[in-house]
């Protein structure tokens, strides 16, 4: 089941915002903005197994996970996570990869038309490593807001939240 969900969620970014986006511009623009979300999709994916992951589920400070899974170090086919004790750690780290994703392809509608590629590429590199994981860590990871009771199953601080305010700013 956790497979089948890490595919639904991955195909709300691709295609499914990706063509969302591509509908709400103009026609000169539909290519990159549909670009836009599959290098994001591209980018994420990297930079989650090299560092994020392990900044956003592993243990830490209450603010930011550790550097134990740098580069997927001692991820092996039987290691469990705490977090999800009954599906092999590599398929958790995937499911919660897609809403890594997800997220900043959200804030991509936010600059629709009006952000150079580079620009966008760069920014989205940083803002996943400096905000989405310690904000993954806090609430989803074993930070303070997990701590004190904060619930977000279904990504809405995490994702949407985190999103909008990117987006906003």
């Amino acid at each position: 089941w956790m497979l089948t969900s890490t595919a639904l969620v991955l195909m709300m970014t691709i295609p499914g915002l990706a063509l969302f986006y591509a509908g709400m511009v103009r026609k000169k623009n539909v290519l990159s903005t549909v670009m836009q979300s599959f290098a994001v999709t591209c980018l994420i994916t990297v930079l989650w197994m090299m560092i994020t992951y392990s900044l956003a589920f592993t243990s830490g400070s209450a603010v930011v996970g550790g550097v134990s899974r740098v580069f997927m170090s001692g991820l092996a086919l039987d290691s469990v996570h705490d977090l999800a004790k009954t599906i092999p750690e590599s398929v958790f780290m995937c499911f919660q990869m897609t809403f890594a994703i997800i997220t900043p392809a959200i804030i991509v509608g936010a600059f629709a038309e009006r952000m150079k590629f580079s620009a966008m590429m760069w920014f989205m590199g940083l803002w996943s490593i400096v905000v989405y994981a310690p904000i993954a860590h806090w609430v989803w990871g074993g930070g303070f807001l997990g701590d004190w009771g904060v619930l977000d199953y279904a990504g809405g601080t995490v994702v949407h939240i985190n999103a909008g305010v990117a987006g906003l700013v």
